[in-house]
């Protein structure tokens, strides 16, 4: 149980009250269609404590938020069972998926075997040649097929109808019983020596087809949840731990600890996240992050779990083990999607709802009017049954769940975390992206290019003091000062006191008595303090594009200009590329810099940017603000960031996309993660939303019109029952298998 993937919306009045929420996902067996699904959420909702209970058709599971002092485990499966579904454990799950194919085709085999003979006749008839099997023959090749391969039919069937609902399996048992019904009926009641025509064979074929489409269906399900065990299959199962005087024992992953230290072989993978500690390597992570290449990796580089050692020997200090892996936490996010349920699926439950008493009504409707216009009772109950065989409400309960499993598995092959099923069906519509500049459009390691020391002040003593105020902080701009002093052989002398950052501005702290201050010109500008001769200087190096920081020196209270730093960064490779072809989707793109204009206008014309598409001097708690000013504009707005001062504006966004090369807060603050820091993913990401509602809705149209063409078809006497359960059987196949073409999908792949 966790709870750490619990939406704020629904833990805060809980964990108001004093409370810990819970989350259980339970691996649920027998569900055949979206009126199962209603039922068990039905059932886990009723439950007290139950906070939210969300069952998905596709993963044949369910996700249940809940008050342990109130529910249980326990409870909660046994209110499953009530329902007429069978709970299973962690082994018995495992057991399903790794089912053998030729194990889980044996009762559609022995099927085919039986109905086949059942099925010649028919074929004779196309030929002009008419005979049938004997009555008797056809009902010891039906009656097997009927009532042991169709026992689940009956089972299921049976558990909805205790419960007052109905699901496809009743559907199924109803149409096939009367068919088979049907057949005894004219059989025993007919005239010895004469032949009569039976309907053995509608009753035995579509229970078969119906289990072939049932086979067919779950080897389609299994390839939607290929991403997650590939994610699963990255974890090793040994670690090479060193011990006491160099000795090498292996010992289970399971049992590391942080603080050990690990040999990692030529070819094996990271059994854990770690500080590469001796030795030098290339490391595939491609598995994680979507990148092709391998990454150059030396002494005291990050590394992670899953990711495969190239040729080097190397030994690992393990900084995070178990569940606290970056490679658990990508499983999490995934599974967490995939288990969630989209808004649009909102319609379907409440379609499911009232699905299969309706269909019952029809096929009522459908036996009183034929007899009523026919005299008949074997021609109306015959389309009365295939009333009943063609209703299909599985291909609906699997229209979207297999949609959104296919998308966020494929797009997390490629590098996109999608976390936020929500923002997934929303990331369609967006139509302005925010994008952070440093660290996100740029590098983000920008290095010092100009230091200018005011009059009577030395290059050398200004740098020293400043990188002696900034040694501590994690800036990009402070770590360029610091790194430019130790180049210039100005290490730090002495130690600066009472140092703390004013947010989005700069750092003060105290040297020797005096305080220096390191900081945004709009600062020294909020300081009263005027560049004077300076200012000249500060506006041609914005004009070449440079970031300029004032240090400043307070003694004996009077604070006086000491020098200016200038500092310069990079696009990133691809990122100009990357913000073209959003354009050529229609989207409008908007730089967000706290960057003076200047330099702010000089990196965007690097980027292919005009200058309408820049906002500068924004400082950072200002930029959820710019966000919503964008979304008060009637659009639909993503964000792009990397930082901490970011986390608000992700949050503000419509959709917030956060660089998987950034600070944790970040990527919590967001719904989609990108696990390398490409430009392109943004465009990845926002199609393969486009696409996954597509085919979503595509699911979807041919759910509704399977069903709302094929029921009256049925109805009105053009489809036989045989026809009838063929059809049914490929809906829900057809389903699955166009979400699965999702799985081809591609970054940039037109």
């Amino acid at each position: 149980m966790t709870t750490d993937t619990l939406p704020e919306q629904v833990a805060a009045p809980i964990t108001a009250a004093g409370a810990t929420l819970a989350t259980d996902d339970i691996s649920i067996g027998g569900m055949t269609c979206a009126s199962c699904v209603m039922r068990v959420e039905g059932a886990l909702k009723k439950l007290p404590g139950v906070q939210q209970a969300t069952v998905n058709l596709a993963t044949e599971s369910a996700r249940v938020t809940f008050d342990p002092a109130l529910a249980s485990d326990g409870r909660l499966r046994r209110a499953v069972r009530d329902a007429g579904y069978e709970p299973r454990t962690a082994a018995q799950a495992d057991d399903v998926d790794n089912e053998s194919r030729w194990t889980g085709f044996m009762p559609v085999a022995i099927g085919l075997v039986l109905s086949a003979p059942l099925v010649l006749p028919m074929i004779g008839d196309l030929f002009g040649k008419h005979w049938m099997l004997p009555a008797w023959i056809q009902f010891m090749l039906a009656t097997p097929v009927q009532f042991i391969l169709g026992a689940r039919f009956y089972k299921s069937g049976w558990s909805a109808l205790k419960a007052l609902t109905g699901n496809m399996d009743l559907l199924v048992a109803i149409g096939t019983s009367a068919g088979w019904g049907l057949s005894m009926w004219l059989w025993l009641s007919a005239k010895p020596d004469t032949m009569v025509h039976l309907y053995f064979e509608g009753s035995a074929v579509v229970v078969t087809l119906v289990l072939l489409g049932k086979w067919l269906e779950a080897r389609a399900k299994r390839q939607t949840t290929s991403a997650i065990r590939a994610l699963h299959a990255l974890r090793p199962e040994i670690a090479h731990v060193i011990k006491r005087a160099g000795v090498e024992v292996d010992v289970p992953v399971a049992e590391l600890i942080s603080g050990d230290t690990i040999v990692v072989r030529p070819g094996e993978r990271f059994p854990a996240d770690g500080l590469l500690a001796e030795g030098r390597t290339q490391v595939d992570e491609s598995m994680l992050t979507g990148e092709p290449l391998p990454v150059e990796k030396s002494a005291g580089d990050k590394l992670t779990g899953g990711s495969i050692n190239g040729d080097g020997r190397v030994t690992l200090t393990v900084t995070a083990t178990g569940s606290e892996t970056v490679l658990a936490h990508i499983i999490r996010l995934v599974e967490d999607a995939q288990t969630a349920k989209a808004p649009i699926q909102r319609l379907v439950d409440q379609v499911a709802a009232v699905f299969v008493p309706v269909v019952l009504v029809l096929a009522l409707v459908t036996l009183i009017g034929w007899w009523w216009y026919g005299g008949s009772w074997e021609v109306a109950l015959i389309h009365a049954v295939a009333v009943l065989v063609i209703a299909c409400p599985c291909a609906l309960g699997l229209a979207t769940p297999a949609a959104i499993m296919a998308g966020t598995g494929v797009a997390a092959k490629q590098g996109i975390l999608i976390k936020d099923v929500q923002a997934l069906e929303l990331a369609h519509k967006v139509d302005v992206v925010a994008f952070d500049k440093t660290g996100t459009l740029t590098v983000g390691q920008p290095r010092l290019t100009a230091v200018v020391a005011a009059s009577g002040s030395t290059e050398d003593e200004m740098l020293r003091n400043a990188g002696t105020v900034q040694r501590g902080s994690e800036h990009p701009l402070a770590r360029a000062v610091v790194a430019a002093a130790i180049e210039r052989g100005l290490p730090a002398d002495t130690i600066a006191v009472d140092v703390h950052a004013v947010p989005g501005r700069g750092t003060e702290g105290a040297i020797g008595g005096a305080d220096w201050l390191i900081g945004s010109l709009r600062w020294m500008e909020e300081l009263k303090l005027p560049l004077g001769e300076l200012a000249e200087r500060a506006q041609a190096l914005q004009a070449e594009g440079s970031t300029v920081s004032g240090v400043a020196r307070r003694s004996n209270g009077t604070l006086h200009l000491v020098g200016l730093l200038a500092f310069g960064d990079e696009p990133k490779p691809g990122a100009k590329e990357a913000l073209s072809e959003l354009r050529k989707l229609g989207i409008r793109i908007v730089m967000i810099s706290g960057d003076n204009k200047g330099s702010a206008l000089a990196m965007a014309g690097r980027l292919g940017l005009t200058d309408d598409e820049v906002m500068a001097e924004v400082l950072p708690g200002d930029k959820a603000a710019k966000v919503a000013a964008l979304k008060a504009g009637g659009h639909t707005v993503a964000m792009v960031g990397d930082g901490v001062n970011d986390a608000p504006a992700l949050a503000a966004a419509d959709v917030g996309i956060a660089m998987g090369t950034g600070t944790d807060v970040a990527m919590h603050a967001a719904a989609i993660t990108l696990m390398r820091g490409d430009v392109a993913l943004v465009a990845g990401a926002l199609e393969i939303s486009r696409r996954t509602v597509a085919k979503i809705r595509q699911n979807l149209f041919w759910a509704f019109a399977y069903n709302v063409a094929g029921i009256p078809l049925a109805a009105f006497g053009y489809l036989s029952p045989v026809m009838a359960g063929a059809a049914m059987a490929m809906s829900s196949v057809s389903v699955v298998t166009n979400a699965l073409m999702l799985s081809r999908w591609k970054p940039g792949a037109k």
